[in-house]
């Protein structure tokens, strides 16, 4: 996806250039520009069939946010994992006290002081504590008038510095989490890939239903056109005296009971454009008024397939994104389960660093206390009324949901491959009948109008010709539009879409490719060998016979 829209910026960039080199006034190069933008806005885009999914793969919403989700998991990983490896913070603090405030507060205790010297709880911020005083004086010195005591100012500014990191040592809920992570981006990469599948399957069946329509339109102009040549015929007849009035009136009202289909499959050519081209990402262009959004370039195909319904269902099990989706959410719920157990076990941290303090006398770099800091802690739940029990019971009942949503997933595979092949076999049949059909009312019409030019057929007999005739064709053309619809979605319920997966090779996680998301037959929601439990029942006979069930 990236390539086509770097090749289009590209493109868009030697446009853009070409327009400044080539441009010879400002004036000039304005007017070429709105004439080449009003040329494009009524230029209708075209598209082929492969055009058609490549422009969907590129501008869909669906599957443009699907590629975000991918994206978002991602950032889940990173997130979750980022508790197990080390942390390292910086912290700092900075003071400034008023001198005055600081005066009031130092000597608010205070009587009998100085201002502007240090006392009382000056002395308790200067000295050190009585347990680590080992100094020793004479006896005899002389006592000053307070001793210990200087005239001190404290400084207004304080600071503290400190660089601190912590490292997870053990708990029992972050490596599981981190499991589950890795799935939770493995269940996005296959949604993303079953939408994509999704949007093939339905750009096909909308393309072919634009086709189909095109040509149920031209089926109704010709009947119509028939039917006007008809009356036109039997207009001439009347006016010779050859046919009565009746005559005429039959045809008027055949060809005007043929007007209302012609209107409707028109009506619903232009309905099935306008949302090939909502499925397409475009956008309505005000200067097209009432013009068609896009046109489409192809016919209905008719390319007979051999499927085997046995291959088809165990291919559909091995490569359905769908199920890989399911056995993704299994194996993430899986680790919930281990995680929430986990909370049990004792959680280990250890926190280390240096940290920096000012001296309350001086405000100076220099003058700072400094040191180590180095912390382990742990703790371990001993009675917590059940609170973690009950997560685990929550997340186990969330893991057998998951299984068994797995189990119906599997099942509702098998039953979307069945309905594609019976719907195949279907039109494949029908395509086979009508063809002959086709054959046979155009030759039946030919006849009929052949005999009443002879004079020996009646006008009632060209009408029903014509409606048979009809009728086949609109069945012809709906049966080739059901089984190209059906062979898409068969396509998409085999996963048979991967020809267009090697453009998202840069989004497929490394375990996508393992044999973790091996899901055909013989193996649980796990992804483990099913179990094949012998039972013995008791027949009316008094015999025994022996079931095998997995």
């Amino acid at each position: 996806m990236r390539k086509f829209v770097l090749s289009f910026g590209i493109f868009a960039a030697l446009a853009v250039f070409g327009q400044r080199g080539f441009g010879g006034s400002e004036t000039t190069g304005s007017e070429t520009r709105s004439a080449r933008e009003t040329r494009s806005a009524g230029k209708i885009p075209t598209f082929t069939l492969d055009q058609a999914i490549l422009t969907a793969l590129q501008r869909n919403p669906g599957l443009l946010n699907a590629e975000q989700e991918i994206k978002r998991t991602r950032g889940v990983i990173i997130q979750v994992r980022a508790q197990v490896l080390p942390q390292v913070t910086a912290r700092g603090n900075f003071d400034w006290t008023d001198p005055n405030l600081q005066g009031a507060r130092i000597f608010s205790n205070q009587t009998g002081s100085t201002p502007g010297t240090a006392t009382g709880a000056a002395a308790s911020l200067i000295d050190p504590l009585p347990s680590q005083v080992r100094e020793v004086h004479p006896p005899l010195a002389a006592a000053s008038p307070t001793p210990g005591i200087q005239n001190t100012q404290v400084t207004d500014v304080s600071y503290t510095i400190s660089v601190l990191g912590s490292q997870l040592i053990f708990n029992g809920t972050s490596w599981p989490q981190i499991r589950g992570t890795f799935f939770q981006r493995d269940s996005a990469y296959f949604a993303f890939r079953n939408i994509l599948d999704q949007l093939i399957a339905t750009v096909k069946t909308q393309f072919y239903q634009v086709v189909v329509n095109r040509e149920l339109i031209k089926v109704q102009e010709q009947s119509v056109h028939l039917l006007e040549s008809q009356l036109k015929d039997q207009q001439n007849r009347f006016e010779a005296g050859t046919v009565p009035r009746f005559n005429v009136l039959q045809a008027e009202v055949a060809l005007y009971n043929q007007l209302p289909l012609l209107i409707t499959a028109q009506n619903n050519y232009r309905i099935s454009k306008i949302t090939l081209a909502k499925t397409l990402g475009l956008d309505f262009q005000p200067r097209r008024g009432e013009s068609p959004p896009l046109e489409v370039v192809g016919e209905m195909p008719y390319i007979p397939r051999s499927i085997t319904l046995v291959n088809a269902i165990e291919m559909g099990k091995e490569r359905r994104p769908f199920l890989k989706e399911a056995r993704a959410n299994v194996l993430n719920q899986k680790e919930q389960v281990r995680a929430a157990a986990g909370q049990w076990l004792p959680t280990i941290t250890t926190t280390g660093g240096g940290e920096w303090i000012s001296s309350p006398t001086n405000s100076s770099w220099h003058d700072i206390s400094k040191g180590w800091i180095a912390t382990v802690q742990g703790s371990v739940p001993i009675w917590d009324s059940g609170a973690i029990a009950g997560q685990v019971i929550q997340q186990r009942a969330l893991l057998f949901e998951a299984k068994n949503t797995y189990d119906d997933d599997v099942r509702q595979v098998e039953l979307e491959i069945q309905q594609a092949y019976s719907n195949l076999q279907q039109n494949r049949e029908l395509i086979q009948s009508q063809e002959k059909n086709v054959e046979l009312a155009d030759e039946a019409l030919r006849l009929a109008k052949a005999r009443l030019d002879a004079g020996a057929g009646v006008q009632l007999d060209v009408l029903n010709a014509q409606v048979q005739l009809l009728t086949a064709q609109t069945t012809r053309l709906q049966a080739l539009f059901g089984y190209n619809s059906s062979l898409a979605e068969f396509d998409r319920a085999t996963g048979a879409q991967s020809t267009y997966n090697e453009m998202f090779a840069n989004l497929a996680p490394r375990a996508t490719k393992t044999k973790t998301y091996y899901t055909g037959s013989g193996v649980d929601a796990e992804g483990k060998p099913k179990r094949v439990e012998e039972t013995t029942v008791r027949t009316s006979g008094g015999r025994s016979r022996t079931a095998f069930s997995k």
